[in-house]
């Protein structure tokens, strides 16, 4: 590409335009290490801070529970296929209680409950409305379960949520026995039912084109969303995938980049996973702790094995000049506007 087109689709994007199509593949198809790359990446990191008033928040995830889970998303620990995982367990509703009050109490800017698949809805609600009555009434609630109808989306909101996580993943479909229409359909669902929606293009692996990368950009986007970003899918050995490299902290940075000025400034979040520096460089201002299941490592307890601690996540984006929020979520605080709503419409 040349420098003066490259320079234009920057300075477009930091001035509050919204990126083509050929342009957001123009920024994912440049050199890693190059200048343009590197340019790309400070431009990521000045559009974060301007959306999001130079803070980044760290929040917390607790899995309630351990599944062979039918989907079978090939880049998920959780998936039968993936035999790591053979019997269920779902940690107790004082365990669950015990970890999210111990990520409110060091400072955690959202607290999410996340299940399987397969989780009977039912009984994440039981075990939202545990936990919702045993947080402070300020602290701000995420969802991270399976695929949602318009009721079950009332119910989440009705139980407390202020939000959910949700993706249409890179591979849905193919790599996964989820139709990604029906991952759309939530999207639709979330935002009826009053529920921001957080979202990401992940998971990010060597196998992928370009091309993909560019229409899952594209998607989230136009979910409306609170935060975009990307991550990349971490290795599961004997998974079908195993064949294919992890893409480094590097490239990641290189992608959360061009993601970030192709969401625009109306998302105030830009995440990644796992919590890195490069990425924190590089314009992501949201990282998570974990704690329970983690769909992406083997330890049925993930605080003992990749999870990170609300300090942790809090020391990587203070190292990278970030000063991080303290109290609830400002991304989850916040409402779409009428400009947002008429902007990014499917």
């Amino acid at each position: 590409m040349k420098a003066d087109c490259f320079q234009k689709i920057v300075d477009k994007a930091l001035a509050g335009g919204l990126l083509h199509r050929r342009e957001i593949r123009a920024l994912l198809s440049l050199a890693l290490f190059s200048r343009e790359s590197s340019v790309l990446q400070w431009a990521s990191r000045t559009l974060s801070a301007r959306a999001s008033s130079g803070l980044a928040e760290v929040h917390a995830q607790v899995g309630v529970n351990i599944s062979a889970c039918p989907k079978n998303c090939r880049f998920c620990s959780f998936a039968r296929s993936n035999k790591v995982f053979h019997q269920k367990r779902e940690l107790a509703a004082h365990e669950i209680v015990e970890r999210c009050l111990r990520f409110e109490s060091d400072g955690a800017n959202a607290i999410y409950l996340m299940s399987t698949a397969d989780f009977p809805f039912g009984r994440f609600l039981e075990l939202s409305a545990i936990v919702r009555t045993s947080l402070q009434a300020t602290t701000v609630m995420v969802a991270n379960t399976g695929d949602l109808s318009p009721k079950k989306a009332l119910m989440l909101k009705q139980a407390g949520y202020a939000g959910i996580y949700h993706a249409l993943r890179l591979g849905e479909g193919r790599d996964t026995r989820i139709p990604p229409e029906r991952r759309m359909k939530t999207f639709h669902a979330a935002r009826e039912a009053g529920l921001l929606i957080g979202t990401c293009v992940e998971p990010v692996g060597s196998e992928h084109s370009v091309d993909e990368l560019v229409e899952k950009t594209v998607i989230a986007r136009e979910a409306r969303p609170v935060y975009s970003g990307a991550a990349r899918r971490i290795l599961i050995p004997g998974s079908s995938l195993e064949r294919f490299a992890m893409v480094s902290e590097a490239g990641m940075a290189h992608v959360l980049a061009a993601v970030r000025l192709a969401t625009g400034p109306a998302v105030s979040g830009n995440c990644t996973h796992e919590p890195n520096a490069l990425g924190a460089l590089a314009g992501a201002n949201l990282f998570w702790a974990e704690a329970g299941a983690n769909p992406r490592d083997r330890q049925g307890q993930t605080e003992q094995g990749r999870g990170l601690t609300v300090q942790q996540c809090r020391t990587i984006l203070q190292e990278a000049g970030w000063q991080v929020l303290h109290g609830p979520s400002k991304m989850f605080g916040s409402q779409l506007d009428c400009q947002t709503e008429k902007r990014f419409a499917f």
